[in-house]
């Protein structure tokens, strides 16, 4: 027996992104996204029985105790960017387990002024292999030599990769939430972008921000009883390849190979019964290969895609509908946990603007 429909969203808030929280705490940001997602789902603090933050970086017991809560099921995962996808599936599954009722699941990042942004990678990610060769800041190395390699195994082009940017900063324009609202952007304005580690320009990546963000989710039987349309995860699949791009069979393929069928197969759907999807985006060519790997988009056919679809949220297939991360900002790992709740609001209803005509099934990938 599968946990399909057996817990569901029922409340969300979003902190807007930020280039920083001056004065402002990781707990401080946690507790008030926190405090919003209650009052969104019109629930009490007492009843409140479960808790996730990311694990990296946070005791959940401390985070607990600094919101006032007393949760009888309390874990931190560490998945980085899919830290926000792994903890709403591990509160689903705490749910049908039946180890909690009503699960909280907050990230935040306040990235101060003078504050470093992030810490040094753990031993295990650089190696003999890679340090002789001064891997580049964050993951443009790694990203840098993906993109090269898709673009010599399917021809893919700088100009159709650009469209995933351009078409995520409409979807950000009139979004209050988004760090680049009310900028436009052009195909030109990224190709004329600087590189950062060839072929990847600025344009096509992340800007570290500050943010944060939490989602109630409770079980389905208690789901109708919330004020807002519950959100069901009827899916769910949680993967990892190598940490190294070495080490990988294909520098072209990603893990979502692995997740995606197992969500898709639990949820009783395939690829083409998905109305709109919230896809992962520190770099465009990461954005470009999961979609490929879900199963969305035909192998190596990812940069026509993108060159002749209308991906915005007035589009045919709508794509990170709030603009992602490469339009809304990376608060950190809550950067990716932004597509669970825009995935949240869109099928709720609740996207103003921005809302999808058909908003019944998404797919999201962390």
């Amino acid at each position: 027996m599968t946990m399909r429909g057996a817990a569901a969203i029922v409340g969300f808030a979003e902190m807007p992104t930020r280039r920083t929280y001056e004065g402002r705490t990781a707990m401080g940001l946690m507790a008030e996204a926190s405090r919003d997602a209650m009052a969104d789902a019109r629930i009490r603090k007492e009843e409140i029985d479960g808790l996730i933050v990311e694990g990296g970086d946070f005791y959940p017991a401390a985070i607990g105790e600094y919101m006032g809560l007393n949760p009888n099921f309390v874990t931190g995962v560490s998945t980085m960017g899919a830290s926000g996808a792994t903890a709403t599936s591990v509160a689903a599954m705490a749910i049908h387990s039946g180890l909690a009722n009503n699960v909280l699941v907050t990230l935040s990042a306040p990235r101060e002024t003078g504050m470093p942004w992030g810490s040094p990678p753990s031993p295990g990610m650089r190696t003999e292999f890679e340090n002789p060769y001064g891997p580049a800041v964050a993951a443009n190395t790694g990203y840098g030599l993906m993109y090269s390699r898709h673009m010599h195994e399917y021809g893919t082009t700088q100009e159709q990769l650009a469209n995933i940017a351009v078409n995520q900063r409409y979807n950000a324009l009139e979004n209050e939430n988004a760090v680049f609202r009310g900028q436009p952007l052009t195909v030109e304005d990224v190709l004329n972008s600087r590189y950062i580690n060839y072929p990847i320009r600025l344009l096509e990546s992340v800007m570290p921000c500050a943010g944060g963000a939490a989602i109630i989710l409770t079980s389905a039987d208690r789901a109708d009883s919330f004020p807002n349309r519950p959100v069901y995860l009827l899916g769910a699949g949680i993967a990892c390849d190598p940490l190294t791009g070495w080490a990988r069979e294909r520098l072209t393929r990603s893990v979502v190979t692995r997740s995606a069928p197992i969500a898709l197969q639990m949820a009783g759907y395939g690829p083409s019964d998905i109305q709109f999807a919230q896809f992962y985006d520190c770099y465009t060519i990461l954005h470009a290969v999961c979609l490929e790997d879900a199963g969305l988009v035909p192998k190596g056919e990812i940069g026509p895609f993108f060159a002749a679809t209308d991906t915005t949220y007035k589009g045919s297939f709508p794509i990170n509908t709030d603009g992602g991360q490469l339009s809304c900002g990376q608060p950190g790992d809550a950067g990716g946990f932004r597509h669970v709740v825009e995935a949240t609001r869109q099928i709720m209803g609740r996207a103003g603007v921005r809302q999808v005509e058909r908003n019944d099934l998404c797919m999201v990938n962390g």
